[in-house]
């Protein structure tokens, strides 16, 4: 795998406060800010530019929790003061510009259409805007060179702790494969629950893998407190992917049909089964080791 430098800038040294990133040789600059920083971001000569921009907020009942509203304008600046009286829900916010100052009205706009659209496949958040707009004519070599911006974002936005536009990889690696981002494709079945279930570790994520066959409904209520609180998040993500269509409901069952990324193999194992999971024994590999045994590889 081919190495990237990625530059991040403490603007006041305190993390999580207004930070900008960059990648050597790219000529895209990303700034992000918390709201309560807005005053600050938009005295920045990045703000005057033309460009895209992400609003995110916390939301327990939106996938992922988080809610994204994705625009652009000629000056980033003139539109997020429009947000500030017009949007509540966000409390943060990432502004797209290029170093060159070379982004056209055209490259916004294409940079929007771009971004919504890999939102939307991700999965990973509710994406706020009412409509797609489709993407606008650009000069071929134009629209390379945006498409070549758009995968620098990919890398650059999960840095920030964004992952509104990772989207998983659509097919998993070989069994063996040397590339050390993708692991053994293991399997968890339940045959009286109908759970036939496949997941990959992918680019660091335990990602379930289109086609894995899981529970059609999250049955789960549980006693202790803790454990009842648990349950309940568990069956707010299950319903969460059923209704944005990761998961289609069809005679009882649920077929997942798109990689869907968890942030631990016991949470992919829980909605796979429909009740708690230890997923480092559970989730197993074709040779017979579970997902646990392969994290350890090597650590003794």
């Amino acid at each position: 795998m081919t190495g990237r430098q990625i530059k991040l800038f403490l603007v006041d040294g305190s993390p999580g406060s207004l930070t900008t990133a960059e990648i050597t040789n790219w000529t895209g600059h990303v700034l992000s800010a918390p709201r309560s920083e807005l005053a600050d971001l938009l005295k920045r000569d990045e703000a005057q530019r033309t460009g895209a921009y992400l609003l995110l907020g916390e939301d327990e009942e939106a996938v992922g929790n988080t809610r994204c509203y994705i625009g652009e304008a000629d000056v980033v600046a003139e539109r997020l003061r429009h947000h500030q009286r017009e949007k509540d829900f966000w409390d943060r916010v990432v502004v797209i510009t290029s170093k060159d100052a070379n982004l056209t009205k055209a490259h916004g706009r294409y940079l929007e259409s771009r971004i919504i659209d890999l939102a939307r496949r991700a999965g990973r958040v509710k994406v706020e805007n009412g409509t797609a707009p489709p993407l606008p004519a650009l000069p071929e070599a134009d629209a390379s060179d945006m498409d070549y911006f758009v995968t620098q974002l990919e890398i650059v936005l999960p840095v920030l702790g964004v992952n509104a536009i990772r989207v998983p990889s659509a097919k998993p690696g070989p069994s063996g494969s040397r590339d050390e981002s993708l692991s053994p494709v293991f399997q968890l079945r339940n045959g009286k629950l109908g759970v036939d279930a496949r997941a990959q570790q992918i680019d660091g994520e335990f990602t379930m893998l289109a086609g894995s066959t899981v529970v059609g409904t999250w049955q789960g209520v549980g006693k202790a407190e803790s454990t009842v609180k648990a349950y309940a998040s568990y069956r707010a993500q299950h319903e969460h992917l059923v209704s944005d269509g990761a998961i289609a409901v069809e005679a009882g069952r649920g077929r997942v049909t798109r990689n869907i990324p968890f942030s631990s193999p016991s949470t992919a194992g829980s909605i796979a089964l429909g009740r708690s999971c230890n997923g480092r024994r559970e989730w197993i590999a074709a040779d017979g080791s579970t997902f646990g045994s392969w994290e350890s590889r090597g650590v003794e």
